[in-house]
């Protein structure tokens, strides 16, 4: 293979609102965290154990007006583009790095109200198709959990 490939792909919650910045030309940027997790059991301690992983993203344009009018903090969205390392100077002169993901394509997978309305309405969904399979309701040793 003789090229290169600068590609991420992320799928995470939003940390907090997308922050926008205006240029005098039309353009625009939206800048906003993406958290990712991994969990796994600790074999020695069999305790579950949970890494955040946070990711700052970067929008540009149109991209950027529909983040910024569609997603709030919380909600779940799918991010492809690549990595991108910037390099700037700080108050006293010492270099500094920063790490961003250019997002070039995107996917709204769940709101924060989504989640909730659906966690609210799915053990009632259950009961529900349980009287219709059965033509009563379950007891209390018939539910899964």
């Amino acid at each position: 293979m003789s090229g290169t490939l600068n590609k991420v792909m992320l799928i995470g919650h939003l940390g907090d609102e997308v922050k926008m910045h205006y240029f005098e030309g039309g353009g625009c940027v939206g800048r906003f965290p993406l958290a990712t997790n991994e969990t796994y059991t600790n074999k020695s301690t069999n305790e579950r154990v949970t890494n955040v992983e946070w990711h700052n993203i970067v929008v540009r344009n149109k991209a950027a007006e529909i983040c910024e009018k569609y997603l709030t903090k919380g909600d779940k969205v799918y991010i492809e583009g690549r990595i991108k390392t910037r390099k700037w100077q700080d108050d006293t002169g010492n270099d500094r790095y920063s790490t961003e993901i250019q997002a070039n394509e995107f996917t709204f997978l769940s709101t924060k109200k989504d989640s909730q309305n659906t966690a609210q309405a799915q053990p009632t969904q259950q009961v529900e198709n349980n009287i219709e399979s059965t033509g009563k309701a379950a007891s209390d040793d018939d539910l899964p959990f």
